[in-house]
Protein backbone atom coordinates (compact mmCIF):
# COMPACT_ATOMS: atom_id res chain seq x y z
CA UNK A 1 0.00 0.00 0.00
CA UNK A 2 2.45 2.28 0.66
CA UNK A 3 4.74 1.20 -2.71
CA UNK A 4 1.75 2.59 -3.87
CA UNK A 5 1.09 5.75 -2.93
CA UNK A 6 4.40 6.64 -2.86
CA UNK A 7 4.29 5.61 -6.92
CA UNK A 8 0.99 7.48 -7.30
CA UNK A 9 2.53 10.44 -5.29
CA UNK A 10 5.39 11.11 -7.92
CA UNK A 11 2.80 10.39 -10.77
CA UNK A 12 0.30 12.97 -9.45
CA UNK A 13 2.99 15.81 -8.80
CA UNK A 14 4.21 15.12 -12.49
CA UNK A 15 0.52 15.60 -13.81
CA UNK A 16 0.20 18.70 -11.58
CA UNK A 17 3.56 19.87 -12.85
CA UNK A 18 3.31 19.29 -16.51
CA UNK A 19 -0.83 21.36 -16.00
CA UNK A 20 0.91 24.02 -14.62
CA UNK A 21 3.48 24.08 -17.37
CA UNK A 22 0.66 23.65 -20.16
CA UNK A 23 -1.33 26.69 -18.34
CA UNK A 24 1.91 28.91 -18.22
CA UNK A 25 2.66 28.30 -21.98
CA UNK A 26 -1.16 29.04 -22.77
CA UNK A 27 -0.46 32.15 -20.78
CA UNK A 28 2.50 33.15 -22.92
CA UNK A 29 0.92 32.19 -25.88
CA UNK A 30 -2.29 34.58 -25.28
CA UNK A 31 0.11 37.53 -23.79
CA UNK A 32 1.89 37.48 -27.06
CA UNK A 33 -0.86 37.20 -29.11
CA UNK A 34 -2.58 40.04 -27.34
CA UNK A 35 0.48 41.85 -27.75
CA UNK A 36 0.60 41.43 -31.44
CA UNK A 37 -2.67 42.06 -31.45
CA UNK A 38 -2.36 45.68 -29.99
CA UNK A 39 1.05 46.32 -31.98
CA UNK A 40 -1.44 45.42 -35.21
CA UNK A 41 -3.83 47.98 -34.17
CA UNK A 42 -1.56 50.56 -33.08
CA UNK A 43 -0.20 50.19 -36.45
CA UNK A 44 -3.34 50.47 -38.36
CA UNK A 45 -4.25 53.75 -36.24
CA UNK A 46 -1.09 55.54 -36.74
CA UNK A 47 -1.85 54.69 -40.30
CA UNK A 48 -5.49 55.78 -40.43
CA UNK A 49 -4.54 59.03 -38.65
CA UNK A 50 -1.61 59.89 -41.29
CA UNK A 51 -3.84 59.07 -44.04
CA UNK A 52 -6.43 61.57 -42.81
CA UNK A 53 -3.71 64.42 -41.90
CA UNK A 54 -2.12 64.05 -45.30
CA UNK A 55 -5.54 64.48 -47.28
CA UNK A 56 -7.03 67.34 -44.88
CA UNK A 57 -3.78 69.42 -45.20
CA UNK A 58 -4.20 69.43 -48.74
CA UNK A 59 -8.10 69.81 -48.86
CA UNK A 60 -7.58 72.42 -46.33
CA UNK A 61 -4.86 74.51 -48.44
CA UNK A 62 -7.09 74.96 -51.50
CA UNK A 63 -9.58 77.30 -48.61
CA UNK A 64 -6.86 80.32 -49.00
CA UNK A 65 -5.55 79.04 -52.09
CA UNK A 66 -7.19 81.50 -54.10
CA UNK A 67 -6.37 85.21 -52.31
CA UNK A 68 -3.87 86.35 -54.56
CA UNK A 69 -5.09 85.15 -57.41
CA UNK A 70 -8.11 87.45 -57.84
CA UNK A 71 -6.55 89.99 -59.56
CA UNK A 72 -5.25 87.52 -62.10
CA UNK A 73 -8.63 85.56 -62.22
CA UNK A 74 -10.31 89.09 -62.73
CA UNK A 75 -7.86 89.97 -65.29
CA UNK A 76 -8.13 86.88 -67.41
CA UNK A 77 -12.06 85.61 -66.80
CA UNK A 78 -13.61 89.39 -67.35
CA UNK A 79 -14.81 89.83 -63.98
CA UNK A 80 -15.21 92.01 -61.39
CA UNK A 81 -13.51 91.98 -57.87
CA UNK A 82 -16.97 90.99 -56.26
CA UNK A 83 -17.44 88.46 -58.47
CA UNK A 84 -14.03 87.47 -58.20
CA UNK A 85 -14.34 87.36 -54.10
CA UNK A 86 -17.02 84.86 -54.36
CA UNK A 87 -14.27 81.92 -55.50
CA UNK A 88 -13.69 82.66 -51.74
CA UNK A 89 -16.87 83.52 -50.12
CA UNK A 90 -18.76 80.48 -51.89
CA UNK A 91 -16.43 77.88 -50.52
CA UNK A 92 -16.60 79.04 -46.76
CA UNK A 93 -19.94 79.02 -47.80
CA UNK A 94 -20.61 75.60 -48.46
CA UNK A 95 -18.54 74.50 -46.00
CA UNK A 96 -20.90 76.19 -43.15
CA UNK A 97 -23.70 74.48 -45.00
CA UNK A 98 -22.19 70.87 -45.05
CA UNK A 99 -20.32 70.72 -41.86
CA UNK A 100 -23.19 70.61 -39.31
CA UNK A 101 -24.28 67.68 -41.34
CA UNK A 102 -21.05 65.76 -41.11
CA UNK A 103 -22.26 64.85 -37.02
CA UNK A 104 -24.98 62.73 -38.94
CA UNK A 105 -22.43 61.02 -41.37
CA UNK A 106 -20.03 60.46 -38.96
CA UNK A 107 -22.38 58.70 -36.68
CA UNK A 108 -24.45 56.80 -39.44
CA UNK A 109 -21.43 55.49 -42.08
CA UNK A 110 -17.63 53.46 -41.91
CA UNK A 111 -14.62 55.35 -41.71
CA UNK A 112 -13.79 53.95 -45.05
CA UNK A 113 -16.58 54.92 -47.37
CA UNK A 114 -17.11 58.86 -45.51
CA UNK A 115 -13.24 59.25 -46.51
CA UNK A 116 -13.79 57.60 -50.00
CA UNK A 117 -16.50 60.16 -50.52
CA UNK A 118 -14.77 63.39 -49.48
CA UNK A 119 -11.60 63.01 -51.17
CA UNK A 120 -14.12 61.79 -54.88
CA UNK A 121 -15.75 65.01 -54.31
CA UNK A 122 -12.48 67.18 -53.99
CA UNK A 123 -10.60 65.42 -56.27
CA UNK A 124 -13.69 65.98 -58.53
CA UNK A 125 -14.06 69.53 -57.85
CA UNK A 126 -10.12 70.05 -58.40
CA UNK A 127 -10.56 68.66 -61.90
CA UNK A 128 -13.38 70.32 -62.57
CA UNK A 129 -11.34 73.61 -62.10
CA UNK A 130 -8.51 72.81 -63.77
CA UNK A 131 -10.32 72.50 -66.93
CA UNK A 132 -12.64 75.38 -66.51
CA UNK A 133 -13.83 77.26 -69.69
CA UNK A 134 -14.94 80.57 -67.42
CA UNK A 135 -16.19 81.21 -64.18
CA UNK A 136 -18.96 79.77 -63.74
CA UNK A 137 -18.03 76.35 -63.57
CA UNK A 138 -14.93 77.45 -61.69
CA UNK A 139 -17.27 78.51 -59.05
CA UNK A 140 -19.36 75.04 -59.32
CA UNK A 141 -16.12 73.62 -58.93
CA UNK A 142 -15.45 75.38 -56.27
CA UNK A 143 -18.28 73.89 -54.16
CA UNK A 144 -17.85 70.62 -54.93
CA UNK A 145 -14.44 71.17 -53.32
CA UNK A 146 -15.53 72.63 -50.51
CA UNK A 147 -18.22 69.89 -50.37
CA UNK A 148 -15.43 67.32 -50.05
CA UNK A 149 -13.24 69.66 -47.38
CA UNK A 150 -16.31 69.98 -45.10
CA UNK A 151 -16.36 66.57 -44.52
CA UNK A 152 -12.77 65.50 -44.32
CA UNK A 153 -12.11 67.90 -41.42
CA UNK A 154 -14.44 66.08 -39.18
CA UNK A 155 -14.28 62.88 -39.59
CA UNK A 156 -9.62 63.99 -39.23
CA UNK A 157 -11.42 65.05 -35.42
CA UNK A 158 -13.41 62.35 -34.74
CA UNK A 159 -11.31 59.60 -35.54
CA UNK A 160 -8.17 61.25 -33.23
CA UNK A 161 -10.42 61.28 -30.87
CA UNK A 162 -11.59 57.51 -30.69
CA UNK A 163 -8.12 56.38 -31.41
CA UNK A 164 -5.34 58.31 -29.84
CA UNK A 165 -5.22 57.76 -25.56
CA UNK A 166 -5.88 60.97 -23.46
CA UNK A 167 -1.82 60.95 -22.42
CA UNK A 168 -0.46 61.40 -26.03
CA UNK A 169 -4.01 63.66 -27.54
CA UNK A 170 -1.43 66.87 -26.84
CA UNK A 171 0.74 65.46 -29.20
CA UNK A 172 -1.46 64.64 -31.92
CA UNK A 173 -3.71 67.47 -31.74
CA UNK A 174 -0.23 69.18 -32.60
CA UNK A 175 0.04 67.52 -35.39
CA UNK A 176 -3.45 68.60 -36.73
CA UNK A 177 -2.66 72.36 -35.94
CA UNK A 178 -0.15 72.12 -38.35
CA UNK A 179 -3.06 71.31 -40.86
CA UNK A 180 -5.52 73.54 -39.68
CA UNK A 181 -3.07 76.61 -39.04
CA UNK A 182 -0.50 76.18 -41.74
CA UNK A 183 -2.56 75.06 -44.45
CA UNK A 184 -4.15 78.52 -44.61
CA UNK A 185 -1.46 80.23 -44.29
CA UNK A 186 0.94 79.27 -46.92
CA UNK A 187 -2.04 78.57 -49.61
CA UNK A 188 -1.11 82.08 -50.48
CA UNK A 189 2.51 81.70 -50.70
CA UNK A 190 2.08 78.63 -52.96
CA UNK A 191 -0.52 80.63 -54.94
CA UNK A 192 1.88 83.85 -55.82
CA UNK A 193 4.87 81.49 -56.17
CA UNK A 194 2.74 79.28 -59.06
CA UNK A 195 1.08 82.56 -60.61
CA UNK A 196 4.65 83.95 -61.28
CA UNK A 197 5.66 81.76 -63.50
CA UNK A 198 2.52 79.79 -64.97
CA UNK A 199 -1.02 80.14 -65.55
CA UNK A 200 -3.98 80.25 -62.76
CA UNK A 201 -5.32 76.78 -63.70
CA UNK A 202 -1.86 75.58 -62.57
CA UNK A 203 -3.11 75.64 -58.68
CA UNK A 204 -5.48 72.83 -59.45
CA UNK A 205 -3.72 70.68 -61.86
CA UNK A 206 -0.86 70.73 -59.37
CA UNK A 207 -2.98 69.66 -56.98
CA UNK A 208 -4.97 67.17 -58.63
CA UNK A 209 -2.42 64.14 -58.57
CA UNK A 210 -1.52 64.37 -54.89
CA UNK A 211 -5.63 64.44 -54.39
CA UNK A 212 -5.95 61.59 -56.45
CA UNK A 213 -3.25 59.32 -54.78
CA UNK A 214 -4.60 60.33 -51.39
CA UNK A 215 -7.93 58.90 -53.00
CA UNK A 216 -6.13 55.56 -54.02
CA UNK A 217 -3.74 54.87 -51.22
CA UNK A 218 -6.76 55.51 -48.54
CA UNK A 219 -8.93 53.63 -50.87
CA UNK A 220 -6.91 50.49 -50.70
CA UNK A 221 -5.14 51.20 -46.91
CA UNK A 222 -8.13 52.96 -44.71
CA UNK A 223 -9.84 50.94 -41.91
CA UNK A 224 -13.14 51.20 -40.42
CA UNK A 225 -12.47 52.56 -36.74
CA UNK A 226 -15.59 53.96 -35.81
CA UNK A 227 -18.82 52.17 -35.09
CA UNK A 228 -21.59 53.33 -37.06
CA UNK A 229 -24.99 53.45 -35.65
CA UNK A 230 -28.46 53.68 -37.16
CA UNK A 231 -29.56 57.68 -36.47
CA UNK A 232 -32.46 58.88 -38.48
CA UNK A 233 -31.94 62.35 -40.09
CA UNK A 234 -34.26 65.32 -39.31
CA UNK A 235 -34.95 66.87 -42.82
CA UNK A 236 -36.30 70.12 -41.12
CA UNK A 237 -33.05 70.43 -39.11
CA UNK A 238 -30.95 69.98 -42.45
CA UNK A 239 -33.07 72.57 -44.06
CA UNK A 240 -32.85 75.16 -40.62
CA UNK A 241 -29.15 74.28 -41.00
CA UNK A 242 -28.66 75.00 -44.40
CA UNK A 243 -30.46 78.49 -44.35
CA UNK A 244 -29.41 79.47 -41.17
CA UNK A 245 -25.24 78.68 -41.70
CA UNK A 246 -25.74 79.47 -45.35
CA UNK A 247 -27.40 82.67 -45.07
CA UNK A 248 -24.79 84.00 -41.94
CA UNK A 249 -21.91 83.51 -44.27
CA UNK A 250 -23.25 84.60 -47.77
CA UNK A 251 -24.08 87.95 -45.52
CA UNK A 252 -21.05 88.10 -43.88
CA UNK A 253 -19.18 87.80 -47.18
CA UNK A 254 -21.27 90.18 -48.78
CA UNK A 255 -21.65 92.88 -46.22
CA UNK A 256 -17.97 94.21 -47.79
CA UNK A 257 -19.45 95.13 -50.96
CA UNK A 258 -23.36 95.58 -50.46
CA UNK A 259 -23.67 99.67 -50.91
CA UNK A 260 -25.00 100.86 -48.44
CA UNK A 261 -23.43 97.85 -45.65
CA UNK A 262 -25.30 96.21 -43.59
CA UNK A 263 -27.96 99.00 -43.31
CA UNK A 264 -29.30 98.30 -47.03
CA UNK A 265 -31.52 95.39 -47.88
CA UNK A 266 -28.31 93.56 -49.70
CA UNK A 267 -26.27 93.59 -46.86
CA UNK A 268 -28.53 93.32 -44.20
CA UNK A 269 -31.67 91.05 -45.34
CA UNK A 270 -29.55 87.88 -45.37
CA UNK A 271 -27.69 88.15 -41.99
CA UNK A 272 -31.21 88.59 -40.57
CA UNK A 273 -32.53 85.79 -42.21
CA UNK A 274 -29.14 83.25 -41.19
CA UNK A 275 -29.89 84.83 -37.59
CA UNK A 276 -33.54 83.55 -37.44
CA UNK A 277 -32.67 80.37 -39.05
CA UNK A 278 -30.04 79.87 -36.76
CA UNK A 279 -32.25 80.06 -33.86
CA UNK A 280 -35.09 78.19 -35.64
CA UNK A 281 -32.01 75.39 -35.85
CA UNK A 282 -30.81 75.66 -32.15
CA UNK A 283 -34.58 75.24 -31.05
CA UNK A 284 -35.14 72.44 -33.02
CA UNK A 285 -32.07 70.61 -31.53
CA UNK A 286 -32.67 71.09 -28.07
CA UNK A 287 -35.50 69.12 -28.69
CA UNK A 288 -34.28 66.44 -30.71
CA UNK A 289 -31.24 65.89 -28.52
CA UNK A 290 -33.54 65.15 -25.92
CA UNK A 291 -34.07 61.41 -27.67
CA UNK A 292 -30.17 61.42 -29.12
CA UNK A 293 -31.75 62.60 -32.32
CA UNK A 294 -30.31 65.86 -33.06
CA UNK A 295 -28.53 66.64 -36.29
CA UNK A 296 -25.99 68.68 -34.34
CA UNK A 297 -26.14 67.71 -30.34
CA UNK A 298 -25.41 71.08 -28.57
CA UNK A 299 -25.06 69.07 -24.82
CA UNK A 300 -21.32 69.88 -26.21
CA UNK A 301 -22.08 73.35 -24.83
CA UNK A 302 -22.80 71.66 -21.05
CA UNK A 303 -18.96 71.41 -20.82
CA UNK A 304 -17.36 75.15 -19.61
CA UNK A 305 -14.05 73.87 -21.29
CA UNK A 306 -16.02 73.28 -24.06
CA UNK A 307 -17.40 76.42 -24.24
CA UNK A 308 -14.61 78.78 -23.42
CA UNK A 309 -12.74 76.75 -25.77
CA UNK A 310 -15.38 77.14 -28.70
CA UNK A 311 -15.46 81.30 -27.85
CA UNK A 312 -11.31 81.34 -28.17
CA UNK A 313 -11.04 79.21 -31.05
CA UNK A 314 -13.57 82.02 -33.06
CA UNK A 315 -11.46 84.51 -31.80
CA UNK A 316 -8.27 83.17 -32.77
CA UNK A 317 -9.72 82.17 -36.77
CA UNK A 318 -10.77 85.80 -37.08
CA UNK A 319 -7.42 86.91 -36.34
CA UNK A 320 -5.93 84.17 -38.86
CA UNK A 321 -8.15 84.92 -41.73
CA UNK A 322 -8.65 88.15 -41.21
CA UNK A 323 -4.78 88.42 -41.09
CA UNK A 324 -4.45 86.59 -44.34
CA UNK A 325 -6.74 88.76 -46.48
CA UNK A 326 -5.54 92.09 -45.28
CA UNK A 327 -1.62 91.96 -45.42
CA UNK A 328 -1.48 90.56 -48.95
CA UNK A 329 -4.26 93.83 -49.34
CA UNK A 330 -1.48 96.13 -47.10
CA UNK A 331 1.63 94.81 -48.81
CA UNK A 332 0.33 94.84 -52.52
CA UNK A 333 -1.49 98.20 -53.04
CA UNK A 334 0.26 99.74 -49.88
CA UNK A 335 4.01 98.73 -50.09
CA UNK A 336 3.81 97.83 -53.99
CA UNK A 337 4.87 94.44 -53.48
CA UNK A 338 4.32 91.90 -56.50
CA UNK A 339 1.84 89.14 -55.72
CA UNK A 340 4.85 86.17 -54.57
CA UNK A 341 6.78 89.11 -52.51
CA UNK A 342 3.21 89.32 -50.57
CA UNK A 343 2.61 85.41 -50.69
CA UNK A 344 6.28 85.11 -49.25
CA UNK A 345 6.06 87.29 -46.52
CA UNK A 346 3.12 85.08 -44.87
CA UNK A 347 5.29 81.86 -45.54
CA UNK A 348 7.53 82.12 -42.39
CA UNK A 349 4.87 82.72 -40.00
CA UNK A 350 2.79 79.79 -41.93
CA UNK A 351 6.61 77.96 -40.96
CA UNK A 352 6.64 78.44 -37.89
CA UNK A 353 3.10 77.40 -36.80
CA UNK A 354 3.83 73.98 -38.23
CA UNK A 355 7.42 73.69 -36.85
CA UNK A 356 5.90 75.09 -33.08
CA UNK A 357 2.86 72.80 -33.58
CA UNK A 358 4.27 69.34 -31.98
CA UNK A 359 6.34 71.04 -29.15
CA UNK A 360 2.97 72.77 -28.13
CA UNK A 361 1.59 69.60 -28.27
CA UNK A 362 3.98 68.07 -25.68
CA UNK A 363 3.60 71.06 -23.93
CA UNK A 364 0.14 69.95 -22.95
CA UNK A 365 0.41 66.88 -22.41
CA UNK A 366 3.13 67.90 -19.64
CA UNK A 367 1.28 71.11 -18.18
CA UNK A 368 -2.15 71.50 -19.48
CA UNK A 369 -3.61 74.33 -21.81
CA UNK A 370 -4.28 77.51 -19.43
CA UNK A 371 -0.69 78.60 -19.45
CA UNK A 372 -0.12 77.97 -23.10
CA UNK A 373 -3.35 80.07 -23.58
CA UNK A 374 -3.02 83.06 -21.72
CA UNK A 375 0.83 83.43 -23.03
CA UNK A 376 -0.66 82.75 -26.91
CA UNK A 377 -3.98 85.44 -26.23
CA UNK A 378 -1.56 87.96 -24.85
CA UNK A 379 0.87 87.33 -27.89
CA UNK A 380 -1.88 87.73 -30.46
CA UNK A 381 -3.23 90.57 -28.28
CA UNK A 382 -0.33 92.79 -28.39
CA UNK A 383 1.11 91.92 -32.23
CA UNK A 384 -2.37 93.27 -32.91
CA UNK A 385 -2.10 96.61 -31.44
CA UNK A 386 0.92 96.98 -33.02
CA UNK A 387 0.08 96.39 -36.41
CA UNK A 388 -2.15 99.51 -35.68
CA UNK A 389 1.02 101.23 -36.63
CA UNK A 390 1.96 99.67 -40.16
CA UNK A 391 1.57 102.81 -42.52
CA UNK A 392 2.78 103.92 -46.48
CA UNK A 393 6.27 104.21 -44.71
CA UNK A 394 6.37 100.87 -42.71
CA UNK A 395 9.08 98.21 -44.00
CA UNK A 396 8.28 95.15 -45.06
CA UNK A 397 10.70 93.68 -42.62
CA UNK A 398 8.39 95.15 -40.11
CA UNK A 399 5.30 92.89 -41.29
CA UNK A 400 7.54 90.09 -41.87
CA UNK A 401 8.42 90.17 -37.98
CA UNK A 402 4.79 91.12 -37.10
CA UNK A 403 3.53 87.81 -38.97
CA UNK A 404 5.70 85.93 -37.36
CA UNK A 405 5.21 87.06 -33.67
CA UNK A 406 1.32 86.63 -34.23
CA UNK A 407 2.18 82.87 -35.50
CA UNK A 408 3.66 82.56 -32.67
CA UNK A 409 0.76 83.50 -30.81
CA UNK A 410 -1.60 81.84 -32.78
CA UNK A 411 0.49 78.35 -32.70
CA UNK A 412 0.28 78.44 -28.83
CA UNK A 413 -3.54 78.51 -29.00
CA UNK A 414 -4.95 76.25 -31.22
CA UNK A 415 -3.68 73.10 -30.09
CA UNK A 416 -4.38 73.09 -26.75
CA UNK A 417 -7.83 74.19 -28.31
CA UNK A 418 -8.42 71.38 -30.10
CA UNK A 419 -7.55 69.55 -27.74
CA UNK A 420 -9.04 71.05 -24.64
CA UNK A 421 -12.19 71.53 -26.40
CA UNK A 422 -12.79 67.90 -27.84
CA UNK A 423 -11.48 66.20 -24.56
CA UNK A 424 -14.11 67.79 -22.75
CA UNK A 425 -16.48 66.10 -24.50
CA UNK A 426 -18.29 62.71 -23.95
CA UNK A 427 -16.78 60.07 -26.34
CA UNK A 428 -20.41 59.71 -27.72
CA UNK A 429 -20.59 63.42 -29.00
CA UNK A 430 -17.28 63.47 -30.53
CA UNK A 431 -18.26 63.11 -33.93
CA UNK A 432 -20.87 66.36 -32.82
CA UNK A 433 -18.26 68.22 -31.17
CA UNK A 434 -16.24 67.69 -34.09
CA UNK A 435 -18.92 69.64 -36.24
CA UNK A 436 -19.32 72.25 -33.84
CA UNK A 437 -15.28 72.90 -33.74
CA UNK A 438 -15.49 72.99 -37.85
CA UNK A 439 -18.64 74.90 -38.65
CA UNK A 440 -17.26 77.95 -35.79
CA UNK A 441 -14.29 78.02 -37.92
CA UNK A 442 -15.58 79.02 -41.00
CA UNK A 443 -18.23 81.21 -39.64
CA UNK A 444 -15.62 83.08 -37.33
CA UNK A 445 -13.28 83.07 -40.91
CA UNK A 446 -16.32 84.66 -42.82
CA UNK A 447 -16.72 86.80 -39.45
CA UNK A 448 -12.99 87.77 -39.51
CA UNK A 449 -12.88 88.76 -43.26
CA UNK A 450 -15.82 90.22 -43.60
CA UNK A 451 -15.51 92.64 -40.42
CA UNK A 452 -11.54 93.33 -41.38
CA UNK A 453 -12.37 94.43 -45.37
CA UNK A 454 -15.59 95.99 -44.72
CA UNK A 455 -13.89 98.17 -41.72
CA UNK A 456 -10.78 98.79 -44.62
CA UNK A 457 -13.18 99.56 -47.47
CA UNK A 458 -15.67 101.64 -45.33
CA UNK A 459 -12.79 104.20 -43.63
CA UNK A 460 -10.79 103.85 -47.23
CA UNK A 461 -13.81 105.06 -49.11
CA UNK A 462 -14.44 108.07 -46.23
CA UNK A 463 -10.46 109.33 -46.77
CA UNK A 464 -10.81 109.22 -50.06
CA UNK A 465 -13.80 111.37 -50.17
CA UNK A 466 -11.81 113.61 -47.98
CA UNK A 467 -9.53 113.98 -51.13
CA UNK A 468 -6.39 111.08 -49.68
CA UNK A 469 -4.80 109.36 -52.22
CA UNK A 470 -5.67 105.64 -52.90
CA UNK A 471 -2.10 104.61 -50.69
CA UNK A 472 -2.84 107.03 -48.26
CA UNK A 473 -6.64 105.56 -47.55
CA UNK A 474 -5.96 102.08 -48.28
CA UNK A 475 -3.34 102.55 -45.38
CA UNK A 476 -5.47 104.29 -43.29
CA UNK A 477 -8.44 101.53 -43.73
CA UNK A 478 -6.43 98.95 -42.72
CA UNK A 479 -5.04 100.69 -40.01
CA UNK A 480 -8.39 101.01 -38.56
CA UNK A 481 -9.29 97.19 -39.56
CA UNK A 482 -6.29 95.85 -37.03
CA UNK A 483 -7.27 98.40 -34.39
CA UNK A 484 -10.96 96.62 -34.61
CA UNK A 485 -9.24 93.10 -34.47
CA UNK A 486 -6.91 94.22 -31.73
CA UNK A 487 -10.23 95.54 -29.12
CA UNK A 488 -11.58 91.96 -30.23
CA UNK A 489 -8.34 89.61 -29.22
CA UNK A 490 -8.59 91.35 -25.52
CA UNK A 491 -11.89 89.10 -25.07
CA UNK A 492 -9.59 85.84 -25.43
CA UNK A 493 -7.32 86.47 -22.79
CA UNK A 494 -9.84 86.42 -19.85
CA UNK A 495 -11.40 83.65 -21.81
CA UNK A 496 -7.79 81.58 -21.16
CA UNK A 497 -8.29 81.50 -17.68
CA UNK A 498 -11.74 79.22 -17.67
CA UNK A 499 -9.90 76.33 -19.49
CA UNK A 500 -8.53 73.65 -17.80
CA UNK A 501 -7.52 70.58 -18.67
CA UNK A 502 -10.34 68.30 -18.69
CA UNK A 503 -10.33 64.88 -16.22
Amino acid sequence: MSETASAASPNAGTTTTTTTTTTGTDAAAHDAAASAADAATGIRNRLVITLLLVSTFVVILNETIMGVALPRLMSDLSITASAAQWLTSAFMLTMAVVIPITGFLLQRFNTRPVFIAAMTLFSTGTLIAAVAPGFEVLLAARVVQATGTAIMFPLLLTSVMTLVPPAHLGRMMGNISIVISVAPAIGPTISGAILSVLDWRWMFILVLPIALTALVVGGILMQNVTTPRKTPIDVLSVILSALGFGALVYGLSNLGTAPGGIASVAGGLPLLVGALGLTLFILRQLVLQRTDAALLDLRTFRSRTFTFSIVMMAISMMALFGTIILLPIYTQTVLGLSALQAGLILLPGGLVMGLLAPFVGRLYDRSGPTRLLITGSSIVSAVFWSMTLLNANSSPWLVLAAHVSLSFGLALLFTPLFTASLAAVRPELYSHGSAVVGTVQQLAGAVGTALFVTVMASVAASRLASGATDVAATSAGIQAAFLCGAVISLFAIPAAFFIRRPV
